[in-house]
């Protein structure tokens, strides 16, 4: 089960925050072309420096905590969690705009 360590903190991540967006209406994140650019805005960056810390031997992953399906040396999960992130990130920043402007409107 310890294999499976860190595609569970990514279901939850997902589990918590995809809920918000039809709970709070937010239609901005249904807009997938800007969704997925500004994902990929945020990661492009970081992908190259988890590749580069990857391969020089800097940053390293427990293959015991990963599924073990690599894509040019980094875990399955790795790739999906430069995706889930952000997207929790953006979806949490949303529902509290969306909060603070209700409550600015009562």
């Amino acid at each position: 089960m310890r294999h499976l360590a860190y595609a569970a903190v990514l279901v939850v991540c997902l589990a918590a925050t995809v809920p918000l967006v039809p709970v709070f209406g937010l239609t901005r994140m249904r807009r997938l072309p800007v969704l997925f650019a500004t994902i990929t805005c945020a990661a492009t960056p970081f992908v190259i420096w988890d590749l580069w810390a990857t391969h020089a031997g800097q940053w390293h992953f427990d293959g015991g905590q990963v599924l073990g399906v690599r894509l040019f040396g980094l875990p399955l999960e790795e790739w999906a969690f430069f995706v889930v992130i952000p997207f929790a990130g953006i979806a949490s920043y949303e529902a509290v705009g969306s909060l603070l402007q209700r409550r600015r409107g009562r």
